[in-house]
């Protein structure tokens, strides 16, 4: 590598308007569903699916356990409103959990790309 090609693309950009927000479902497809609707309106960058996996939680007085599907949704901090909407539109739990977390930072080249694929 010579010295005008090191570095490009690398390195870390600190940002403090981008968010990663998760939600799970209990079925694949819906978390598929709901990662279409997030790209298709470009509210999201980009949607990873993961799972299945264990959750246990206390609902209505019990402790449940199911299998769920994990959506990692990567956006501006800015469309958290009308994403926390889409995604109410779509899921299924009467509760879904959809919650943000800060990019606090990420490489240039990602974020690039990132900020320009969302509205």
């Amino acid at each position: 590598m010579n010295a005008r090609n090191r570095g490009q693309g690398t390195g870390v950009r600190k940002m403090g308007s981008y968010i990663q927000i998760i939600t799970t479902t209990d079925k694949k497809e819906d978390a598929e569903r709901i990662a279409t609707c997030l790209v298709e309106k470009r509210l999201a960058a980009c949607v990873q699916i993961a799972g299945p996996i264990t959750s246990l939680y206390r609902w209505k007085g019990n402790i449940e356990r199911a299998q769920e599907w994990q959506c990692w949704i990567k956006s501006k901090e800015a469309l958290y409103k009308e994403i926390e909407k889409a995604i109410k539109s779509v899921h299924p739990y009467e509760v879904p959990e959809i919650i943000a977390m800060p990019i606090v930072a990420g490489s240039r080249d990602y974020l690039e790309w990132l900020e320009s694929e969302v509205t």
